[in-house]
């Protein structure tokens, strides 16, 4: 049998809308769930729900009661990113945009009004678009970026080291990503707390986040006008001088993809790495073999807890078929990143350690597969390695139980890290560390700062050896912290 469409666009078999008062929650027209509001603020349970009533591929509504598909399975997401003759990033495909369902003023507009962006392009067009933001990024000195993500982090722990005490969301994870971002793109004195809170309102479909886009918006402009009368060595000028000539417009566009996508995904990434480290077991294990390096836990976090828990949107380019369910040509679908991690088919047991395993969808796939996951991955290793080996004792300061996430259609994150930890004096940012990691942390961390077991660029050969040799165990010390100083791009 044929599967049917379950949206109006296409409604062979309507859903009963539960009667007026009925207790029923976020069940909207159709009797679709919802993906908003206060009935659905805890959206892994929707979609497992969602996964138990439709399997892979389910129905349910965006803001406004706006319809869409939404795919829950590995294999379908996979699918879907990966086949461009099939579906398209063009939200003017979209049937719910043609026919006037989304208004203009729309909370998801900032994700969903077409911008002449790689990331909503096809063909050639997309070719052009993405070379000019690949060429840009190749060109970013990545050792110089580790130096500079390990000098942001000591400033960033200077200002709350004394205390004793700290919120590793507010004071940490939320800016060390905005700081490194302004300078790869150039522009390191527009920091403020301002872009912060507008790069975090933004993505959210809040009342405020079409402003919270005109602040941005006006921020890279300025930019991109700046380096196009005065190029430098950064991001933004070697965007604005790529031979795919991209207009003011472009390049302004392609910087606040850049900035919103890479900031909030790394923000949680922080966030998630961080909340892993204190109270993950295989992370603090004390037996020998038990131990989970900074870079195993950013993986497991990317599976866990992906920066971003779906993916707004794909559109439908022909009628097809996609996990059971018959696709209408301009639908809509959103692709979910969180639920595709935890598909049991895949991942049975959610609770397993997927060391080694980056066949995640933490950063899709296909096409339009994220170009900057690896300053991602830099900041998270380089900042939370950092951060340990300041505060060595640091400690969650409440029971793991009272942690809490604000959750969006986007993503979930953790709202505070309440940490405690001895008093330490500032430290000058520009000083190298005296000792390797391991010999700084009491024996229950175990971290290790060695090279992640994933494929990674070499380590340099060592310097040659003093002429006056020393004795072995020296001799070993001394390659560790050569080892460590590569790791971290010293």
């Amino acid at each position: 049998m044929t599967p049917e469409s379950l949206f109006p666009t296409g409604m062979d078999e309507p859903m009963a809308s539960p009667p007026p008062g009925c207790p029923a929650h976020g069940i909207g027209p159709g009797g679709l769930r919802r993906l908003y509001g206060p009935e659905a603020e805890d959206l892994g349970a929707v979609y497992e729900k969602l996964r138990a009533e439709h399997g892979p591929v389910a129905p349910a509504l965006l803001h406004d009661d706006v319809p869409i598909w939404v795919v829950l399975g590995h294999a379908e997401n996979m699918h879907t990113v990966r086949t461009p003759s099939q579906f398209s990033r063009d939200t003017r495909l979209w049937n719910s945009m043609q026919d006037g369902t989304v208004k203009p003023d729309h909370p998801l507009m900032p994700h969903l009004a077409w911008q002449p962006i790689c990331s909503h392009a096809e063909g050639d067009e997309h070719l052009r678009l993405r070379g000019a933001v690949t060429g840009a990024m190749s060109t970013i000195d990545h050792r110089g970026i580790r130096r500079y993500i390990n000098r942001a982090t000591q400033d960033l722990v200077n200002q709350f080291c004394e205390e004793g005490r700290a919120d590793l969301v507010s004071q940490f994870a939320e800016r060390l990503p905005m700081i490194v971002l302004c300078e790869i793109l150039g522009m390191p004195d527009e920091y403020n707390d301002q872009l912060v809170q507008a790069a975090r309102d933004m993505p959210k479909g809040t009342e405020t986040a079409i402003a919270s886009n005109a602040y941005i918006m006006d921020v890279l402009m300025r930019l991109t006008a700046s380096r196009r009368a005065q190029p430098e060595d950064d991001f933004t000028s070697h965007l604005i001088n790529h031979p795919a000539r991209l207009t003011d417009e472009e390049v302004g566009q392609h910087l606040r993809v850049v900035l919103i996508v890479a900031y909030e995904a790394t923000a949680n990434l922080l966030a998630n790495v961080l909340r892993v480290v204190l109270t993950d077991p295989r992370f603090r294990a004390q037996l020998s073999g038990g131990q989970m390096t900074v870079p195993e836990a950013v993986e497991q976090s990317l599976w866990d807890e992906p920066p971003f828990s779906t993916l707004l949107g794909y559109f439908a380019k022909q009628d097809t078929e996609l996990g059971g369910k018959r696709i209408r040509k301009g639908d809509g679908l959103l692709v979910g990143l969180a639920p595709g991690n935890v598909d049991p088919r895949v991942r049975p047991d959610p609770t397993a350690h997927m060391q080694g395993n980056r066949s995640h969808l933490a950063f899709s796939g296909g096409p339009h597969e994220c170009p900057g996951q690896d300053i991602g991955r830099a900041i998270a290793d380089v900042g939370v390695d950092a951060l340990l080996t300041r505060l060595p004792d640091v400690e969650l300061a409440c029971d793991e139980d009272e942690l809490h996430w604000r959750a969006s259609i986007s993503n979930r994150h953790l709202v505070e890290l309440p940490v405690e930890f001895a008093p330490k004096p500032q430290q000058d940012v520009m000083a190298r560390p005296e000792h390797p990691v391991t010999a700084q942390r009491p024996s229950n961390w175990q971290l290790s700062a060695a090279q992640p077991r994933t494929a990674a660029p070499q380590p340099v050969a060592p310097e040659p050896a003093a002429a006056t040799p020393a004795p072995e165990p020296t001799v070993r010390r001394g390659v560790f912290r050569r080892l460590l100083r590569w790791w971290r791009g010293d």
